[in-house]
Formats: C-alpha cells, sequence, structure tokens
C-alpha cells in the first residue's frame, strides 16, 4: 500500500521535473495515505449510522422533543392507524453522514416495513436535526396519493418555515396532520382486515368452547364411544363456535380443534391448538408494543432543506 502511494510521486522526481511539481506529488500522496490510514485505524469515523430499532411511532434520538410531544404524535399517529389503516412513524436523528438523507431513510424502512403486507401502505418523516434535511418516504401502497409532489408541497409548505424558526414540534406535528389529511383520501383495505384472521373469534370464544368440549366430549364418548363421540362433538362445537362468530372458517376450526380435544381425551393439544395462532399479516408487536407490518418501499417520497 505504501508502494502504490509513494513510490508515483518518487519516480516523477527521478525524471527531472522541477521541485514544486514533485513537492505537490508528495503531498498528494501523503494525502492519500492518510485517508488510508484513517479508514483502518478510525474505522468508525466513515461508518453508517446505525438503524434504531422500532419501538414507537415516534423516535427521537436528539432529544429535541418532550415527552408529551412525542406521546400526543404518537396517540395521532395511533389513532389514523386504528381507523385507516396506514402505518406513519416519525424519526429524529442527530445526522446521516456519511449517507444522504435518502439512502439512510431507505434503509430504516427496509428494516421497519412500515405498513401492511401486500397492501404497503406505510411512511416515515425523518428528520437529521444537525444536518438540517429532512425527507417524507413513502410505500408504494401511498405512492398515488401521497406523490413526490404533493410530499414535497407538505415538507417546503407546512414544515420547513417551522424549523426555521426553531419550532420543531410545531413542524413535525403540521407535516404529520397534512400527511394523514393527503392519505385520507386514498381507498385502503379497512383496518380490520388487518387482523382478519379467523382465529381470532375462537381465541376470544375460547372458555365458552372448552367448557362445552369438556362437557359434550365426555357425555358424546359415553354414549357413542370414543371417534363416534368425538366426531359428534366436535361438529357441535364448530356449529355453535359459527353461530357466535359469524365465521364459517371459526366454526371449522373450532370444530377441528373439539374433535382432536375430545379424541385425545385431555386439554393440551386443545388449549395449544386454540391459543396459537396468529394473524395474517403478521409483524406487529403484542399488546403496548409497535412494528412494522411488512410494508415495501421502492424510494418514493420527497427532501427538503431548511
Amino acid at each position: 500500500m505504501w508502494a502504490v502511494l509513494v513510490m508515483p510521486a518518487i519516480s516523477l522526481c527521478r525524471c527531472g521535473q522541477r521541485p514544486r511539481w514533485c513537492q505537490l506529488n508528495l503531498r498528494t500522496a501523503a494525502r492519500g495515505l492518510l485517508l488510508v490510514l484513517t479508514a483502518f485505524v478510525f474505522p468508525g469515523a466513515i461508518a453508517e449510522v446505525a438503524v434504531p430499532s422500532l419501538t414507537a411511532r415516534v423516535t427521537d434520538l436528539t432529544g429535541t422533543l418532550t415527552r408529551a410531544q412525542q406521546a400526543s404524535l404518537d396517540q395521532t399517529l395511533q389513532a389514523f392507524e386504528a381507523r385507516k389503516g396506514a402505518q406513519v412513524a416519525v424519526l429524529m436523528v442527530p445526522t446521516t453522514r456519511p449517507e444522504t438523507i435518502e439512502q439512510y431513510s431507505l434503509r430504516v424502512v427496509e428494516q421497519w416495513k412500515l405498513g401492511r403486507n401486500r397492501v404497503d401502505d406505510g411512511a416515515l418523516l425523518i428528520i437529521a436535526k444537525d444536518d438540517r434535511t429532512l425527507r417524507i418516504e413513502v410505500g408504494y401502497g401511498l405512492e398515488g396519493v401521497l406523490t413526490d409532489a404533493a410530499s414535497k408541497r407538505i415538507i417546503s409548505d407546512d414544515i420547513v418555515p417551522r424549523f426555521k424558526r426553531g419550532d420543531f414540534y410545531g413542524g413535525v406535528s403540521a407535516g404529520i396532520d397534512r400527511m394523514l389529511g393527503v392519505i385520507e383520501g386514498e381507498p385502503l383495505p379497512p383496518p380490520e382486515e388487518r387482523a382478519g384472521d379467523t382465529g381470532d373469534p375462537v381465541r376470544q370464544l375460547m372458555p365458552i368452547l372448552l367448557v362445552l368440549t369438556l362437557v359434550l366430549g365426555g357425555l358424546l364418548r359415553s354414549m357413542l364411544g370414543r371417534f363416534p363421540g368425538a366426531v359428534a362433538t366436535g361438529g357441535a362445537v364448530g356449529v355453535v363456535a359459527w353461530m357466535l362468530s359469524g365465521a364459517i372458517f371459526a366454526g371449522i376450526v373450532a370444530g377441528a380443534i373439539a374433535l382432536l380435544f375430545t379424541l385425545m381425551g385431555g386439554p393440551h393439544m386443545g388449549l395449544l391448538a386454540i391459543g396459537g395462532r396468529s394473524g395474517r399479516y403478521g409483524g406487529r408487536s403484542g399488546p403496548g408494543g409497535f412494528g412494522g407490518g411488512g410494508g415495501g418501499f421502492g424510494g418514493g417520497g420527497a427532501s427538503g432543506k431548511w
């Protein structure tokens, strides 16, 4: 490495060039050598900024927003997601260097996966405070309404003027309100479909179905025998689950579980089968948590400075 950087300068000096040119070439070689040494000795100096874990709809790594302000923004975003289905988040970081905000923002959404799977209705408002840059990153499913031009107007009209006055909360709040207003006009699948797995009604009815299975299973097995009694119990429980939940598939699932429960003669398989189902959209945290739903992004959106 030393030879690659220094030898060209030495060879030029031997060719009879004037000393000033030799000095310039030596300086160039020295600068190159310094860059190489910096990369090896201080690798963190040019490392990419890490993407934080997604634990809340508003993530402020700069300490700019108060807890009350973050809670207010989070409540707005949570209510919108529950009503509309689209998933919007805010991220404030000190800097994205050495990457541009576009590069870093795309890394964030690829890791966070905001929005619902196969709906791709996620969006991110990201601010790099020390760089004085910001960006709205838009998921595939919202690009038709939250266009590049619309995102640019939100940044220039609603956010940047407030940021220039030092009103970061006001800028973020105004930008979010405008983004949600634009997304409101996009026809999206209702949020109920996010948890549209028919296992949910079964889980809610589990206590009733369990008692019914225990009573009917024991009675019908003694009257009809093990296998016929299990089949009859499964059919009866399936009909009850269908009538209570209004979902045919929920009745089928409950009936199959009751059949196995009665056939095996123990509670463990039934409890495991009833309680072990998950939503078809996936990716979301449990009660009180927050996570991306599997949405996709392709670089749509806009950036700005203040």
